[in-house]
């Protein structure tokens, strides 16, 4: 792991430049440009509000922030890894001619991600603001939570961004994973709504351990079990490590396979 971090400390420039030009990729055809960070969430958190507090009954006290702080956790985990998947395939012409560490498009690809989680996490503030919700100190947890969530993206989007040069459908595979993670992660519902069998499986996903977090620290003023704490910190960097293996065994073939 040294070296992850000395390749970010020593190409921290082109780390910066590839993370713009994620975003001017991502928006280039959009007519509202980045705006759309801000309007995704927003337009998802608009439906599934209507359709969890008018159709379903629903008792979840500060349900939009709650419902808001989900969905802005899972965007994270989504982009990053959305991003990294197409992140050496979209630069093909750029690595064949130009040596660079073959790491900082998938580091650069959580960089934008995080820079689009920011402006989110601001979005969730003006939301307190207007409900008149008052956060308790631990919500200061979320600064280390979310260093957490870094390395977690981190190490799937390593993966991802060489298995998806040699195998062109994971792209696609990877879209509908998101699409059930989605659904299987607390974000709309309380994760203690689900029988226990189901969450015992469910609490083995480091997302949904992330999520849950989030609610803790922000919403209900509490610090995650130590259990939880010490199970989120070995998976996620047990994921670093299997996302940097398969990133040394297949960078070698980038090349050739682009």
């Amino acid at each position: 792991m040294t070296s992850i971090r000395e390749e970010m400390w020593k190409t921290k420039g082109i780390l910066f430049n590839f993370a713009i030009t994620d975003l001017k990729i991502r928006y280039k055809n959009s007519a509202l440009g980045v705006a759309w960070t801000i309007l995704e969430p927003l337009l998802m958190l608009a439906v599934l509000f209507f359709v969890f507090s008018t159709m379903f009954k629903n008792e979840i006290e500060y349900f939009p922030i709650y419902l808001l702080s989900g969905i802005i956790t899972y965007n994270f985990f989504k982009n990053g890894t959305t991003i990294a998947l197409s992140s050496l395939s979209n630069r093909s012409s750029l690595i064949t001619q130009i040596y660079f560490p073959r790491s900082i498009p998938a580091i650069s690809s959580t960089l934008t991600a995080s820079i689009m989680l920011v402006v989110e996490l601001a979005v969730l503030g003006v939301f307190m603001v207007y409900f008149q919700f008052t956060p308790s100190l631990t919500i200061l947890y979320l600064i280390p939570i979310y260093m957490l969530a870094f390395v977690f993206v981190l190490g799937i989007a390593l993966g991802l961004s060489v298995l998806n040069v040699k195998f062109r459908d994971l792209e696609f595979i990877w879209a509908i994973l998101l699409q059930a993670g989605f659904f299987l992660t607390p974000i709309f519902y309380q994760f203690e709504m689900l029988p226990e069998s189901v969450r015992n499986i469910l609490q083995l996903s480091p997302i949904v351990q992330i999520v849950e977090m989030v609610h803790h620290v922000t919403l209900y003023g509490t610090l995650p079990s130590l259990n939880s704490i010490l199970y989120s910190v070995g998976s996620v960097f047990g994921i670093l490590g299997i996302g940097y293996l398969i990133f040394r065994r297949y960078q070698a073939r980038i090349v050739e396979e682009l």
